[in-house]
């Protein structure tokens, strides 16, 4: 009878505990030996991945440095949940992995990295921090400036417990194709997949005739497209299935704009997402239609309303930010990430979290709480704690 009421509590405990997100179910599974055997098998895991929905639990930041060979080595994980009496930074995130590394992309729980330069032998990295497990890729011909998107689908139906978990990876490489006597510049880019079906890399045939730099927000995956903001108001899209690119145009703000904005991308409800700050307000369009360019305007707020809704944050932002007349200089507020409706944006030497959806802030940390070494330009990825499983090879 005892092992009948065992085993009847054990299989209500399961069905329970699959509809509890990751991040407190990693902190029941030290509740005992049963619980974490639970949490841990496979049929569990198929079923929390099945039941639970997939929420942004935090941005994970990284500084680099604009001159130097070096990599830098910190990275940091901001929670989003600002509620929680947890530190407000998180750093040693990525300490299973057998060296340091550069984070590249984040898509479904699962984060690609690089190793970080000086490296003897440079690798690419796909993990899982939430369960800290890794496959190593090899990284032919490798090039610390190329940049790399990481695209998976999460498919409750499919088992993944008997194959590995597929996914693939996109390299953008900026190529030089001037002629010897040419005086300017000629640079398209061109791309190669690695599938971890076939575990090896393979060169496409598709170039994207731009010369325009890859900046913020690398990578981004939404409906089986890769997404990377360039520095020449557009969006590099790559569709991962049909392997073909093209430039979309971000939106045209009605608006003029005396001082230099700054935007980023994002994804929200499925949608790719434009956020643009500039004096005149902090503007959010979502795209409605990639052949068209057809972008629709989805939340607007002046810099004032901002302040005076926020007060006990902000002062005098619109003077600050029409301060900015160069490009080389440091923007007073930045959007660095987007994500499910929330920006995480710096504003002067503090990083905060805004919700557009519930008219909300909240200060996520001081710059001074990232112990990084730079924070030039840094690399922000959205993440959402999975269950997901891979495969250490």
């Amino acid at each position: 009878m005892k092992k009948v009421q065992r085993f009847l509590s054990s299989d209500i405990l399961f069905d329970v505990l699959s509809w509890v997100p990751v991040k407190p179910l990693l902190g029941l599974k030290g509740i005992s030996r049963e619980w974490r055997n639970i949490i841990s098998s496979r049929p569990f895991i198929k079923a929390q991945l099945r039941n639970a929905d997939l929420v942004l639990t935090g941005f994970i930041l990284q500084g680099k440095f604009m001159w130097f060979k070096d990599d830098t080595k910190i990275v940091t994980y901001i929670p989003v949940d600002t509620a929680t009496t947890e530190a407000k930074v998180h750093e040693k995130v990525f300490n299973f992995l057998p060296e340091d590394v550069v984070v590249l992309a984040s898509c479904q729980g699962l984060v690609c990295c690089r190793s970080c330069f000086p490296s003897s032998e440079p690798a690419i990295y796909v993990c899982n921090p939430a369960n800290r497990q890794w496959i190593k890729l090899e990284w032919p011909d490798y090039d610390r400036n190329e940049s790399i998107g990481l695209a998976f689908d999460f498919d409750p139906s499919t088992d993944y417990f008997d194959i590995p978990v597929n996914f693939k990876l996109v390299r953008v490489k900026q190529v030089d194709i001037s002629e010897e006597d040419d005086e300017e510049e000629n640079l398209h880019l061109e791309f190669e997949l690695y599938s971890s079906e076939t575990r090896a890399w393979r060169k496409l045939n598709e170039i994207c005739n731009t010369s325009k730099n890859l900046i913020k927000n690398k990578g981004i995956y939404i409906g089986g497209v890769l997404h990377w903001l360039t520095d020449g108001d557009q969006v590099l899209t790559f569709d991962v299935e049909k392997e073909f690119s093209w430039l979309i145009s971000v939106p045209v703000p009605t608006f003029e704009f005396s001082s230099i904005p700054e935007a980023c991308i994002g994804e929200s409800e499925g949608r790719l997402h434009y956020v643009l700050i500039s004096e005149q307000g902090l503007h959010v369009w979502y795209l409605e239609d990639y052949y068209e360019f057809k972008w629709t305007l989805k939340h607007s707020k002046s810099l004032e309303e901002i302040e005076r809704e926020f007060s006990q944050f902000f002062f005098n932002l619109k003077t600050r930010v029409s301060m900015r007349m160069s490009a080389d200089s440091s923007p007073w507020m930045n959007p660095l990430g987007f994500k499910d409706g929330l920006l995480l944006m710096k504003v002067c030497a503090n990083l905060y979290v805004y919700d557009i959806h519930n008219n909300s802030c909240a200060e996520a940390c001081a710059l001074h709480d990232l112990n990084s070494e730079s924070m030039t330009c840094p690399t922000v990825l959205p993440h959402s704690l999975s269950l997901v499983p891979l495969n250490h090879e």
